[in-house]
């Protein structure tokens, strides 16, 4: 199960005397207990945020005024809640400051990330098959840096893979057959990555076969309720 460790400071400690927070994360992370974890700024930097009544309040500072405070966050792995409050308490800054342990919400599982993602990629499948344009569009996120090399010729962006698909739906006489020949996934609660050779099938208008294998991979992230695109690198293996 995976454990939030928010690490909490107080900026009246003396922190002089405190050990190095290195040898505390190399060594779970060998073990494979921490899975994440990076320093934050301090709460001068923050910005906190409120709407009330539909208008935008925003205030510069932490939410509370405190002497603790948030100092950074890990990411744990662990079989219990026991080991995880074991590990918290190997963490130098549990001598002079706090340790919040707190579970991620129960519901979440890899399998349930790799089934979004796996649902993506029928989606992609289906809107191939159809030619539509704006349904496949819709599975990348706004900002999806893409990538492909097919024919030889460079793509990148999200305008220029929409112009690519428009052409590709354009020049089919029917429908494009998008078959997976291969697909690995790697997820957790946030992010994922997918690798896969795609095959592309079809007959242009002009009566010629379309018939293009692409090796894929394709990075995810959780977009507010859901996951979207936010990365693809596809290579056309045509003539390699």
């Amino acid at each position: 199960m995976k454990y939030m460790l928010l690490v909490c400071g107080d900026d009246t400690a003396d922190a002089s005397g405190m050990a190095p927070v290195e040898p505390w994360v190399e060594e779970l992370g060998d073990r494979s207990v921490r899975l994440h974890g990076h320093r934050l700024a301090l709460p001068a930097e923050a910005v906190t945020v409120r709407v009330r009544g539909g208008e935008v309040l925003r205030t510069d500072g932490p939410f509370a005024e405190t002497k603790e405070y948030v100092a950074g966050y890990d990411i744990l792995e662990c079989d219990s809640l026991e080991e995880a409050v074991e590990a918290a308490a190997g963490h130098p800054v549990a001598t002079i400051g706090a340790m919040e342990v707190r579970p991620f919400w129960p519901m979440w599982d890899e399998e349930d990330a790799e089934t979004a993602i796996r649902g993506i990629d029928t989606e992609l499948t289906q809107a191939a098959r159809e030619r539509d344009l704006e349904r496949t569009l819709a599975c990348y996120a706004p900002d999806a840096e893409v990538f492909h090399l097919a024919d030889g010729h460079e793509r990148q962006g999200l305008d220029a893979h929409r112009k690519a698909l428009q052409d590709l739906f354009a020049a089919a006489d029917g429908p494009v057959t998008r078959e997976v020949l291969d697909f690995r996934v790697q997820a957790d609660e946030s992010v994922g990555f997918a690798h896969s050779l795609v095959r592309l099938t079809g007959t242009r208008t002009d009566r010629t076969a379309l018939d293009d294998t692409l090796r894929v991979t394709t990075g995810y992230r959780d977009i507010g309720l859901r996951r979207l695109i936010t990365l693809e690198h596809a290579v056309s293996l045509k003539g390699a």
